[in-house]
């Protein structure tokens, strides 16, 4: 097996510019909101260190339950950001612009998962 193989994936360089935007994103943030940006940062970047732990499982299914734990930070990090929209912390067009983000990096992971399958 390759070693850091994740540093390859697509998903997973989605996933890491993701988690920077999300860092510039809420160093703006006040500082009554620490809850909210220590949990946003936290799942954002669970969805990296899932998929390079997962890639260096010795089986398939190893690797795809990692990627259903990122597949759950994903959805973790939605769930934050239409918190944040509701706070008024973030612009609609900025939202939306993660939100699609996001959900591309869920459909490369459903891609995967289901790749580890057959």
């Amino acid at each position: 097996m390759e070693t850091f193989r994740f540093l390859k994936f697509k998903v997973y360089q989605d996933a890491k510019d993701l988690n920077l935007e999300i860092y510039i994103l809420t160093r703006k943030w006040n500082v009554i909101n620490r809850g909210l940006i220590d949990q946003l940062i936290r799942a954002s970047i669970s969805i990296c260190l899932n998929i390079a732990e997962g890639s260096a499982k010795g089986t398939d299914r190893d690797f795809r339950r990692y990627i259903q734990n990122a597949l759950g930070s994903v959805n973790e990090v939605v769930s934050c950001l239409d918190i944040a929209l509701s706070l008024k912390l973030l612009t609609e067009q900025k939202y939306t612009g993660l939100i699609n983000k996001a959900a591309s990096i869920a459909k490369q992971l459903g891609g995967l998962s289901k790749k580890l399958l057959s």
